[in-house]
């Protein structure tokens, strides 16, 4: 014990020069070493101490300056702005210490209350994205055209795949290098290998006793462990929802078949898989001049039933709702809740999906008078992430976050205690919801990813290190 003792407090003072780029450097092997032992830089610190010349390294001496602070305080001194991501991760890469980079870079956890507009990618051509999918690292990646851009969890730039699709509305990370895609205006389910570049497989639905069954279109993607979900039309709006097997790329189960000729059988245009509870949530909803209509299925796809459903209008709910139809739907995986916004009044309702039944939801209300009227909605969009529930109307952007842990389970008290059970609060300015309508919102990583209609790029919104609750003692 006193030997590591010593050897520590050894490393800890004694010095070694570096001549990085022929600029002269001195710092303590102690720094050094902190890189990690698989680093270029712990490797150097184990050189012989009877060398009087110091380590040559023929790389930038200014970017070597700013990891060596890095490595001293493990944070980023403010000279790192001078250089790009690119130039960062490129050095950090080549000294071994790209892990420590990307944890001085790492937004932190998402608070939507506290979150802001932190960078906008796009795409080097045709930069309208179409659909994008992200990662649980953050990394994203983005349909534009007929193309796939991706962009790592450092939002640096790392390939683009071209398809042989001229336009990409369905986008899936099956795996952490494959993308499923799926097209309006082209057959079948693709796959492509993003580190590759190319396409390893394609799937269709066909039947061959019914000739309607052609050229069948992809509207939503979304998969499992095991299995990609997609859901089909054609063009006599016969529908279906198609299985894949993820290993074989090959079609295992069909389920919810539907003709398609009312509103509560179009093709789902949005598909959750729901791991706790191994069940597929698929949602509906069209717009019109009578207002909306649609509907959400729960399906089990061992059985390939349908094991809950509502329509609206003329589904259940209650009387005083009546004609108060829903925009949007989405489930909340990990907190097993669905929420809708309500076209016609704005209000966001949730149900506990362990326990549906005819009637299950419960309306949140707001106490702060200057957030409660939310009025009609025309162009919505609800993204559940980590906890919060993220509404767009518009161009606007807001969050629900949770307050409190009760249970309703009174019929007779459900309104009174949705009171103060989640608190709304406006994420963006008002000159951010004026870029443009909303038309997708998706959450991985500590970040948001945001796109407009007719507008270029992905805008990703994070919180901020500086966000915290300072104290003025």
């Amino acid at each position: 014990m006193e030997e590591e003792s010593t050897s520590a407090e050894s490393a800890s003072s004694e010095r070694i020069k570096l001549n990085v780029g022929g600029k002269l450097f001195e710092t303590t092997l102690s720094t050094l070493r902190s890189g990690g032992p698989d680093s270029l830089l712990f490797a150097l610190s184990n050189r012989r101490s009877s060398d009087p010349n110091p380590v040559f390294i023929d790389r930038d001496p200014e970017i070597f300056s700013v990891l060596l602070s890095l490595l001293r305080t493990s944070h980023l001194p403010s000279t790192a702005r001078r250089f790009s991501k690119t130039e960062l991760n490129d050095e950090a890469a080549f000294y071994g210490i790209d892990a420590h980079l990307r944890a001085a870079t790492a937004p932190p956890p998402l608070s939507g209350i506290d979150a802001s507009l932190a960078a906008v990618l796009r795409p080097a051509s045709e930069g309208l994205p179409s659909s994008f999918a992200v990662a649980d690292s953050g990394a994203v990646w983005i349909a534009h055209g007929g193309q796939i851009s991706g962009y790592d969890s450092s939002l640096t730039h790392s390939a683009t795949v071209r398809t042989h699709l001229d336009e990409i509305d369905a986008i899936c990370r099956v795996w952490p290098e494959i993308a499923a895609v799926g097209s309006k205006s082209d057959a079948g389910l693709h796959f492509y290998n993003f580190s590759g570049s190319r396409h390893v497989g394609s799937v269709h639905w066909t039947d061959p006793l019914d000739p309607r069954i052609f050229k069948a279109r992809v509207n939503a993607v979304t998969s499992s462990e095991c299995s990609v979900f997609a859901s089909f039309d054609c063009i006599h709006r016969e529908n279906c929802i198609i299985e894949v097997d993820k290993t074989k790329l090959q079609i295992v189960n069909q389920l919810a078949r539907q003709s398609g000729n009312q509103a509560k059988h179009v093709v789902p245009a949005k598909m959750t898989w729901i791991p706790a509870t191994g069940v597929l949530v698929g949602s509906a909803v069209a717009g019109g001049a009578f207002g909306f209509s649609g509907y959400v299925r729960i399906w089990d796809p061992r059985s390939g039933e349908v094991v809950w459903e509502t329509n609206e209008p003329g589904g259940s709910g209650r009387s005083s709702r009546f004609g108060d139809t829903f925009a949007d739907v989405e489930p909340d995986v990990e907190g097993l809740l669905l929420f809708k916004l309500c076209s016609k009044s704005g209000d966001l309702a949730m149900a506990d999906m362990r326990f549906l039944k005819d009637d299950p939801w419960v309306y949140l209300k707001e106490k702060n008078p200057s957030l409660v009227s939310c009025g009609e909605v025309r162009n919505s969009v609800v993204h559940c992430y980590r906890g919060q529930v993220f509404v767009a109307r518009e161009g606007a952007l807001e969050v629900w976050s949770r307050v409190g842990e009760r249970e309703i389970d009174e019929e007779s008290e459900r309104e009174s205690e949705a009171e103060g059970f989640y608190r709304r609060n406006f994420v963006d300015k008002r000159e951010d919801s004026e870029r443009g309508i909303i038309k997708k919102i998706e959450g991985g990583g500590d970040r948001l990813f945001v796109s407009r209609e007719d507008v270029e790029g992905i805008e990703v919104w994070e919180s901020s290190h500086s966000s915290a609750p300072i104290s003025l003692i």
